[in-house]
C-alpha cells in the first residue's frame, strides 16, 4: 500500500512538471549581426592606360605668300584632322563621403590627320595638311560616387604637338612644312566603374580648345620662308580607359 501511494505520488509531480513546462514561453535566439555593406573605396594614387580617337577643324588662314603679304588675308579653308590615341594616365584621388576629388596628368601618342585643298593656292593646286602627333592634358577632377560607380568632369590645361605640310596636289610633293607645340585648354566629362577592389574601368569624353596661332612655313629643302598661315583649331576626343588604384581596401559600413 505505501509503495503504490508513493508511485502515485510521483506520477503526481510529473504530470505537474509537464503541464508548467507547457505554460513557459518557448527560448528566443539572438539573430546573427547584419553583415556589413561594402563600400568602393576611390582614395589612393592610380596609374592607368586609354585608347581612343579625336576628331576636330583645322583652318587655314593666308597672310603671306609668293614672297609678299596677302592683303586683306584669306582664308585657304579647313580640314578635319580625324585618327586614332593610344596612351596612358597617372594621378591621385581623395574621398569625402560621396565626393571624389583629384588630379591627373594624361599623355597619348596620337594620329590625328587632315587634308583639303587650298581655296588660294590654286596654279598649281595645293594641299594643305594637318597632323597631331602627341596630346597631353593636365586636370583636376571633382566626382560623385555611388559606391562602384563613379561620374566626373575635369579641367585644366593641354598640349599638342603639330606638324603641317604643304604639297603639291598632282605629285603629292611636300614644298614647304611648320611644326609646334601648343598650349590651350581641356574640360572634359566621364564615368567610371570598379569592378574590383582595385580596377576600374571608364568612358570620357574630352574638349581641348587651343586657339589660334600664326605660323611661319619654311620651304623644303632651302628652308626659305614660304608662306605664313594663321591656322585655327579645337579637338574633340572619346576615350575608354583602364586604372589601376594604389589605394586602401574596400571600406566596410555598418
Amino acid at each position: 500500500m505505501k509503495r503504490s501511494l508513493i508511485a502515485v505520488l510521483g506520477l503526481i509531480a510529473v504530470a505537474s512538471a509537464s503541464a508548467r513546462a507547457a505554460d513557459l514561453p518557448a527560448k528566443v535566439y539572438p539573430k546573427a549581426p547584419a553583415a556589413p555593406e561594402a563600400l568602393y573605396d576611390w582614395s589612393g594614387f592610380f596609374i592607368g592606360a586609354n585608347a581612343g580617337g579625336g576628331s576636330g577643324p583645322r583652318c587655314w588662314t593666308n597672310s603671306f605668300a609668293g614672297g609678299a603679304p596677302t592683303i586683306p588675308s584669306v582664308s585657304e579653308g579647313c580640314n578635319d584632322a580625324t585618327g586614332t590615341l593610344l596612351g596612358g594616365q597617372i594621378g591621385y584621388r581623395w574621398q569625402s563621403a560621396n565626393w571624389v576629388f583629384g588630379v591627373e596628368a594624361q599623355g597619348d601618342w596620337a594620329n590625328l590627320s587632315g587634308s583639303n585643298a587650298s581655296l588660294l593656292l590654286t596654279a598649281p593646286q595645293v594641299t594643305n595638311q594637318s597632323k597631331i602627333n602627341g596630346l597631353g592634358l593636365f586636370t583636376g577632377q571633382i566626382g560623385y560616387a555611388w559606391n562602384n560607380v563613379l561620374w566626373f568632369v575635369k579641367g585644366g590645361g593641354a598640349v599638342t604637338s603639330e606638324k603641317y605640310n604643304g604639297m603639291t596636289t598632282a605629285t603629292g610633293v611636300v614644298f614647304d612644312q611648320a611644326s609646334e607645340t601648343r598650349f590651350g585648354g581641356t574640360v572634359g566629362t566621364g564615368v567610371e566603374i570598379g569592378f574590383a577592389p582595385n580596377w576600374s574601368v571608364g568612358a570620357e569624353f574630352d574638349y581641348v580648345f587651343t586657339g589660334t596661332k600664326v605660323l611661319n612655313f619654311n620651304a623644303v629643302p632651302t628652308a626659305v620662308l614660304s608662306r605664313t598661315e594663321s591656322i585655327q583649331q579645337n579637338l574633340v576626343i572619346g576615350l575608354l580607359r583602364v586604372n589601376y588604384r594604389f589605394g586602401g581596401p574596400v571600406v566596410a559600413k555598418y
